[in-house]
């Protein structure tokens, strides 16, 4: 189930921190966290059916989609801005997605956990190569 030949379907996770609630600051967490997610994943955002992008209640500067549509072909996959959950003590500016993507079947996926946000999943935190 959720194969097809030599593709299978996955869903991705991600996350990282903006520095403030700016345009700008959420612009670079943003373009920084879908570069690494194509980068490590080899993936072409053709490939994309939909992403769920969730952010902090403290981060209303604007929409993470909106950063993402800048993106080319990323204008053309499905995307939902959401309000995360407001938990006592949790992770601040903090954007995450959820990815629906189609990669080839033996390749692994690559959750990129980055900032402030590895400390969500340190088992996935992304390490720059020296």
């Amino acid at each position: 189930m959720g194969e097809q030949g030599d593709w299978a379907w996955r869903a991705l996770r991600g996350a990282t921190t903006a520095e403030a609630n700016t345009v700008a600051a959420m612009r670079e967490a943003v373009l920084e966290l879908l570069e690494t997610l194509e980068r490590e994943n080899h993936l072409d955002p053709r490939h994309l059916v939909s992403v769920i992008f969730s952010v902090t209640p403290d981060l209303d500067a604007t929409y993470p989609a909106t950063i993402a549509r800048e993106r080319p072909r990323w204008d053309e996959v499905a995307m939902l801005d959401v309000q995360h959950m407001v938990v006592a003590h949790g992770l601040p500016r903090c954007i995450r997605l959820l990815a629906h993507v189609r990669l080839p079947v033996n390749q692994k996926p690559v959750h990129p956990y980055l900032r402030g946000a590895k400390v969500l999943r340190p088992d996935w935190s992304y390490q720059k190569a020296p």
